[in-house]
């Protein structure tokens, strides 16, 4: 079970409304689902989250190339929207299973902070590579909006999107389409 949301900047605060993710094929079209709910070309968030096990955000500001931020890439990729976004972050094609993504430096670690100890060996069941469990993408995404990378970085699926939303202050707005 998904639940989405879109959170759209206004020069009065945020609007929120629940949208319905079913003909969104690819990120362009989240983008274009984003940019549609944009007034006068501000920031819009889309929410994405599946039963607890991850959530994912997109930020999209006017024409600019979307940023994403997924709290947890393998849970992510087993999902259909989920894939949409760890494929973007990848640079993974849909149905591509030749990218080594333990190979790749997603792990989304600062300076100081220990690395993943993901190893390259790690074979998906299916025979493909695993995507790496943790966090995956943009973690400054949010930055400009009072959530820095290290709290969006501990934010546990189930609970993340309404303490992102009460850090923006419309937590009762999400709360309404939820």
């Amino acid at each position: 079970m998904y639940f989405a949301a879109l959170l759209a900047r206004t020069e009065d605060g945020w609007e929120a409304s629940d949208t319905e993710l079913d003909d969104v094929e690819s990120l362009s079209d989240l983008a274009d689902l984003a940019r549609d709910a944009s007034i006068d070309d501000d920031s819009v968030l889309v929410f994405i989250e599946q039963e607890d096990a991850w959530f994912g955000v997109v930020r999209v500001d006017g024409e600019e190339d979307p940023r994403i931020y997924v709290s947890d890439a393998a849970n992510a990729a087993r999902s259909s929207y989920g894939e949409i976004l760890t494929n973007e972050l990848i640079g993974r094609e849909p149905g591509d299973d030749d990218v080594d993504l333990d190979a790749l430096d997603l792990d989304g670690t600062e300076e100081g902070e220990p690395e993943s100890s993901a190893s390259s060996d790690d074979e998906a069941p299916g025979g493909g590579d695993a995507v790496s469990s943790g966090p995956l993408g943009d973690l400054d995404l949010l930055g400009d909006f009072g959530v820095s990378a290290r709290e969006l970085r501990a934010l546990e699926p189930g609970d993340a999107l309404g303490e992102i939303a009460d850090a923006l202050g419309v937590a009762e707005v999400l709360e309404a389409v939820r």
